[in-house]
């Protein structure tokens, strides 16, 4: 039994019956047109997916019996808290998507000097609840039970002040470091990755990473774009000390 999975926010019990929240509901009912009997996955976010079987599927209402509870998987021993600078358009959800699939624990969306977007209000809140969303559509495809949670958005000052992670990093492309797992000591449990806007973060935030313990590097000779950048830096980070085998 698995079929489609499916994120409920919502207290899942062996043996029980769940009526489905509205938006999985339509999901479910509308979109993939499943019917009485079908099986799905449905897993809550917080690391417990179930096996499921629909009993009950109308316009208005869908029920799922909950065959068995059982702990998710697909979480990586590094959890790495990404503070990526906010781009337009597209770019952010793939970069949201991708870090996702990719293991990462948490997600800040970043304010800095060179970016050109800026979130106030209603406005704030819809692309907010908009990206949350597409972390959950990832780890519905990725067949992660835990979901990452995807901050609200911050000054990135306020973000390096936050942090604490044994091994901070921020890619400069003007800098000669590149990344060398060798420089550890012993493989660290969490890690904090910091990727600047298109038009990369201004001196003065390099220097202000630099002061709260973060080290610059590079990722090649090529300049990658800002959603480019945290899929090869988390790929990298997983291989060296997540669950990435080469």
């Amino acid at each position: 039994m698995s079929g489609p999975r499916i994120h409920v926010a919502a207290d899942l019990q062996a043996g029980g019956e769940l009526v489905l929240p509205e938006g999985p509901a339509r999901h479910v009912a509308l979109v993939l047109r499943l019917k009485e009997g079908a099986a799905l996955t449905l897993f809550d976010g917080a690391g417990h997916e179930a096996a499921a079987v629909l009993v009950e599927v109308t316009r208005k209402r869908v029920v799922a019996h909950l065959e068995s509870v059982t702990p998710g998987r697909g979480e990586s021993p590094l959890g790495v808290h990404l503070g990526q600078a906010i781009s337009k358009g597209d770019r952010m959800d793939y970069a949201i998507q991708k870090a996702v699939e990719l293991g990462v624990a948490a997600i800040t969306p970043l304010y800095t000097e060179h970016g050109d977007v800026r979130l106030k209000g209603d406005r704030a809140a819809k692309k907010l609840a908009h990206w949350q969303a597409v972390a959950a559509s990832a780890c519905e495809q990725c067949g992660r039970a835990t979901l990452p949670p995807v901050h609200a958005p911050m000054a990135l000052t306020d973000w390096l002040a936050e942090r604490g992670e044994p091994l901070r990093l921020v890619l400069h492309p003007a800098t000669q470091g590149v990344f060398a797992a060798g420089g550890q000591s012993s493989a660290p449990e969490t890690a904090a990755l910091l990727i600047g806007p298109e038009g990369g973060l201004s001196p003065r935030e390099v220097d202000r990473a630099l002061a709260d313990g973060f080290t610059p590097l590079t990722l090649g000779p090529r300049i990658l774009r800002t959603e480019t950048a945290p899929v090869v830096a988390l790929a990298l980070l997983q291989h060296h000390f997540g669950d990435l085998s080469p």
